[in-house]
C-alpha cells in the first residue's frame, strides 16, 4: 500500500489535487478494453481459419476506429457529468441570491452533520457564507454528491484512446512483425498485458499485486476464448 508523507508543503499539495491520477479508471478501462477487442478479433479470425493479412487489417481497423469510438464516447459522458457540474454550481450561486438564509441553513446543517457544534458551528457557517465560492464547493459536494474535482473531457478522452492504442497494438504485433508461430506469440503477450495492468492497477488497491493481475487476465482470457470459439464455428 502506497503512503504518503505529512509536511506542510505535501498536505497542500495532496489537498489542492495536484498530481492526483484523476484519470486512472480511463486507462486501465481503455486499457483493457483495447487488448480484449483486439485479441478477439485476432482469436476470432485465427478459429476461423482466415488468413494473417486480414488479422492484421481487421485489427488495425479496431484499434483506430474502436479506440476513437471508446475515446468519443468517454469525452461525451464526462461533457455530460461536467455540463451538469455548471447546471448545479450556477442553480447554487442564484438559490444564494434569492435565498440566503435558506442556503445558509442548508451549509448549516451540513456542518452539523460533519461533527461542528455551538459556537464553532455558527463561526464555521459564518466564515464559509463569506465566499460563495467555496459555499457552492462545498454545497456541490455534499448536496449533490460530486466529486470535489470538476472532469475533465478531453484528457479522459486522450487516457482512453492512448491506453486503448498502447494495448490494442500488442496482439498484432506478431503479425506485423512477420514473425514464426504468430498467433501463440499474440496470446502470450496480450496474457502479459492482461496481467501487467491487473499488477498496475494493484497499486490503487488493497488487493495482493498478483491476485489483481490473475484477475484482470482472467476476465480478458475468458473474453479471448469467446472469441476463438465463435470463430471456430465458421471455419473454412
Amino acid at each position: 500500500m502506497q503512503d504518503h508523507g505529512h509536511s506542510k508543503a505535501e498536505i497542500a499539495k495532496r489537498i489542492s489535487g495536484e498530481g492526483q491520477a484523476s484519470h486512472l479508471r480511463d486507462m486501465i478501462y481503455g486499457g483493457i478494453d483495447g487488448a480484449v477487442t483486439t485479441f478477439a478479433i485476432v482469436a476470432g479470425v485465427q478459429g476461423a481459419g482466415l488468413s494473417p493479412t486480414i488479422i492484421i487489417a481487421l485489427g488495425i481497423a479496431n484499434v483506430l476506429a474502436d479506440g476513437f469510438s471508446m475515446a468519443a464516447g468517454n469525452y461525451s459522458g464526462t461533457k455530460a457529468d461536467l455540463d451538469d457540474r455548471n447546471r448545479l454550481s450556477a442553480l447554487e450561486h442564484r438559490h444564494i441570491k434569492e435565498y440566503p438564509e435558506g442556503e445558509r441553513e442548508e451549509l448549516r446543517q451540513i456542518l452539523e452533520l460533519k461533527g461542528l457544534s455551538g459556537a464553532l458551528l455558527e463561526e464555521a457557517t459564518d466564515a464559509i457564507t463569506n465566499n460563495s465560492e467555496k459555499w457552492v464547493e462545498i454545497m456541490l459536494t455534499d448536496e449533490y454528491g460530486l466529486a470535489p474535482t470538476p472532469p475533465a473531457p478531453m484528457k479522459a478522452a486522450i487516457a482512453t484512446f492512448a491506453a486503448f492504442l498502447v494495448a490494442g497494438i500488442v496482439p498484432l504485433l506478431p503479425f506485423l512483425l512477420g514473425l514464426p508461430n504468430p498467433f501463440l506469440i499474440a496470446a502470450c503477450a496480450t496474457a502479459l498485458v492482461f496481467f501487467a495492468i491487473g499488477t498496475g492497477k494493484s497499486r490503487w488497491s488493497l488487493a495482493p499485486w498478483w491476485w489483481s493481475g490473475l484477475e484482470t487476465l482472467a476476465i480478458g482470457s475468458t473474453a479471448a476464448a469467446i472469441a476463438y470459439f465463435v470463430g471456430t464455428l465458421f471455419h473454412i
